[in-house]
C-alpha cells in the first residue's frame, strides 16, 4: 500500500504557497500516475494525452485552494477519474466514441499492448494485460485504479475517493471488476490455446477478433461449462499476486516536456465547463496542443524535477587496438612534474589511496522486518544515460544482449533493476561491469522490496526454479536485489555481459527520496514487498563501490575483475 512520506505533504504545502520549484516535483513525480490512470480507463483511446493535460492543468490552477495537503493524492485521482468521465461524456456524439462504444480502439494506442511492451510483461502478467482490454468503461475505471493501488501506488482511500464512494462500497465493486477480469483471463487463455476448443470456435464463429464486454461473456458461457476450456484456466495465479511491485507505463517524452514546462509557468488558465467539453478549437490553455513526437534519436524523462535526456543514437566501438585488461590500475601513478618546479630528489611521493571499500564475499540477507539505516544525502544535480540497448522498461532504457552498455555521466543517484530471465535461458553466469570511471561510483543502497534469491511461490526465486533451473553466482559475488542504487559525481560506463543466462538490466537517474522511499518501503507480501531494503552508504569515501568496477576502458570489458581497487579521484 502507498504510504505518503513526509515530504510529499512538504512539497504540496510549498506548492499551495506559490514554490514554482514544488509545483514542478508535483507534476513530475505525479504525472505517471494519472498517465496510468486515464490509459486504462480510456483504453489507450488517443485522448489519453489531452486528459492527463487537463488534469494537470486543474491539480497546477487548483492546488493553492487544498485544504488538506495529506489527501493531495486522493484528490488528483479524483480529478483525473473526473477529466476521464466528462471525456467520455463530450466525444458520446463523435465517431471516435463510436468506435470506442464498438469496442474499436485504437489499435496503435492500444494501452495494453503499451503496458505489455514498455513493462516487458509476460506470461500470465501478460495476459492479465490484455484481459483489460474485454472490460467495459466503468470496469476499466475500476481496474485503472485497482492495478495501481495493488502495485503500491495508491491507498484504499485514494481509489474510494476516485470512485466517490466510502471503501467499504469501493471494496464491494472492486471484487466484482476482479471476477470479470478473472473471467475474461480465462477466455484470453482458452483462445490463445495451441489447439483451439471446436465448441469455442463456434462460439466465436460470428467474432470480429475485437475484445468487448460483450464477447467476454458470451464466450466465457463455454469456457465455464467445457471441461477442456476450464482446465486451460486450472493454473491462474491471482492477478494480485501477478501486479504486485510492477512499474508504471512510462509518460511520452513530449507530454512529460510539455507538461513541466506549463508547471513552470504556474499560469494555465482552465476554460470553464473543461477544454475538452468546449472543444479542442474552444482550449486556450498551454496544454492544450499535443508537444511535437520526440524524434528516433532520444527520448526525455522525468527524474526527480530535471528533464534528463537518454540519447538512443549507437555509441562508437571501443579502439580494437585497445589492449584487454584482467588487472585493475597500478597502486600509484606517476606524476608529471609542474613546468615551474620539479619535486626535490629527496622528497617521496605520497602514493594515491583507493577510496571506498567493495565486499567480495556473499552478504547475509538482513532480518526481513529490519527498517533500513538513515540514507545519507549527497549533493545531486542532472544525470545523463546514453548508449545502446534493447528496448525501454520502466520508462528506462534496458540492455538485452550481450555487448550493450550505457554510458552514465553527471552528479546524482542511479538505479540498476535486475532482470533474470531464468525461464528463457540459465547457464554460465556472467557479471556486468563498470569501466572508463571518471570521478567517483558509490553502491549505496539496495532495495526493490527482496533480493534476487528470496522466495516468490514455494521452491521458486526470482534466480530460478527447480524445473529451469537455478542462475549460480560466481564465488564471492554479491548477492543482487531487485534494485541497485548508486551515487556517480564523474561518468562510468556499465556493460551487460550476459553469457549463458539471461539477464535485463534497466538504468534510471533517481532522487534521494525516491532512492529512500524504495528501501523504508514496509514488508507487505500481498504487494511484492518481501523486506525492507539495506543502507549501504557511509557518507564519505568509506562507503562501498561497486564489484566489477575500473577506470580502464578494457577490449573486452567481461574481464574486469571482481575486487574493484580503485585509485584517486
Amino acid at each position: 500500500m502507498y504510504a505518503r512520506p513526509t515530504y510529499e505533504v512538504e512539497t504540496v504545502l510549498a506548492a499551495r504557497a506559490g514554490d514554482r520549484g514544488a509545483i514542478d516535483e508535483l507534476v513530475t513525480s505525479h504525472l505517471p500516475l494519472v498517465y496510468n490512470i486515464a490509459g486504462r480507463a480510456m483504453n489507450g483511446h488517443p485522448d489519453v494525452d489531452d486528459v492527463v493535460q487537463e488534469t494537470m492543468a486543474r491539480v497546477v490552477t487548483g492546488v493553492s485552494g487544498l485544504r488538506d495537503p495529506e489527501s493531495f493524492r486522493s484528490w488528483l485521482v479524483a480529478i483525473a477519474l473526473n477529466q476521464v468521465r466528462e471525456w467520455r461524456q463530450a466525444t458520446a456524439a463523435t465517431p471516435a466514441a463510436l468506435d470506442e462504444a464498438l469496442c474499436l480502439p485504437d489499435a496503435g494506442a492500444d494501452f495494453a499492448a503499451v503496458t505489455v511492451t514498455m513493462l516487458g510483461l509476460s506470461g500470465q502478467r501478460k495476459e492479465t494485460a490484455e484481459a483489460a482490454r474485454w472490460l467495459d468503461a466503468d470496469d476499466r475505471e475500476v481496474i485503472a485504479l485497482w492495478w495501481l493501488e495493488v502495485a503500491g501506488e495508491l491507498t484504499r482511500a485514494d481509489l474510494a475517493a476516485a470512485l466517490d464512494t466510502n471503501e467499504r462500497h469501493a471494496a464491494v465493486r472492486v471484487q466484482r471488476t476482479k471476477r470479470r477480469l478473472e473471467s475474461a483471463r480465462a477466455v484470453v487463455r482458452a483462445l490463445s490455446a495451441p489447439a483451439r476448443c471446436p465448441g469455442l470456435a463456434a462460439a466465436a464463429a460470428t467474432w470480429d477478433g475485437m475484445p468487448s464486454d460483450l464477447w467476454r461473456k458470451r464466450l466465457f458461457r463455454h469456457v465455464r461449462e467445457c471441461q477442456a476450456c476450464s482446465e486451460q484456466a486450472s493454473d491462474l495465479v491471482p492477478a494480485e499476486r501477478l501486479l504486485a511491485g510492477l512499474g508504471l507505463v512510462a509518460v511520452p517524452a513530449g507530454l512529460a516536456a510539455g507538461l513541466l514546462e506549463a508547471a513552470r509557468t504556474a499560469a494555465v488558465p482552465v476554460v470553464k465547463g473543461g477544454l475538452l467539453a468546449k472543444g479542442k478549437a474552444a482550449a486556450g490553455s498551454l496544454l492544450t496542443a499535443k508537444p511535437v513526437a520526440v524524434t528516433a534519436a532520444g527520448a526525455t524523462l522525468i527524474a526527480g524535477g530535471a528533464v534528463v535526456v537518454q540519447t538512443i543514437r549507437p555509441e562508437p566501438a571501443p579502439p580494437r587496438a585497445a589492449p584487454a585488461i584482467a588487472t585493475s590500475e597500478p597502486a600509484s601513478a606517476p606524476r608529471s612534474p609542474s613546468p615551474s618546479s620539479s619535486p626535490s630528489p629527496t622528497r617521496k611521493r605520497r602514493p594515491v589511496k583507493p577510496y571506498g571499500r567493495t565486499v567480495d564475499t556473499v552478504d547475509q540477507a538482513p532480518p526481513r522486518n529490519r527498517p533500513p539505516a538513515p540514507l545519507p544525502r549527497r549533493p545531486a544535480g542532472t544525470v545523463t544515460i546514453s548508449g545502446t540497448y534493447g528496448h525501454a522498461r520502466y520508462g528506462a532504457p534496458t540492455m538485452t544482449h550481450r555487448g550493450e552498455r550505457l554510458t552514465i555521466t553527471g552528479r546524482g543517484y542511479v538505479q540498476v533493476r535486475w532482470g533474470i530471465l531464468y525461464h528463457n535461458r540459465v547457464g554460465h553466469f556472467q557479471p556486468a561491469t563498470w569501466t572508463g570511471l571518471k570521478g567517483k561510483l558509490f553502491h549505496v543502497a539496495s532495495g526493490g522490496g527482496r533480493r534476487m534469491d528470496d522466495e516468490n511461490a514455494p521452491g521458486v526465486t526470482w534466480m530460478g526454479s527447480p524445473e529451469t533451473g537455478f542462475v549460480r553466482l560466481p564465488r564471492g559475488h554479491q548477492q543482487m536485489w531487485q534494485n541497485e542504487f548508486y551515487y556517480l559525481d564523474g561518468s562510468v560506463t556499465l556493460h551487460n555481459n550476459e553469457a549463458g543466462t539471461d539477464i535485463d538490466l534497466t538504468v534510471a537517474p533517481k532522487t534521494w527520496r525516491e532512492v529512500w522511499a524504495d528501501i523504508s518501503a514496509r514488508p507487505d507480501p500481498a504487494k511484492g514487498i518481501l523486506r525492507y531494503g539495506l543502507t549501504r552508504d557511509t557518507g564519505d569515501d568509506r562507503a562501498p563501490v561497486p564489484q566489477y568496477l575500473t577506470r580502464a576502458r578494457p577490449a573486452d570489458p567481461a574481464r574486469v575483475p571482481q575486487r574493484s581497487r580503485v585509485w584517486g579521484s
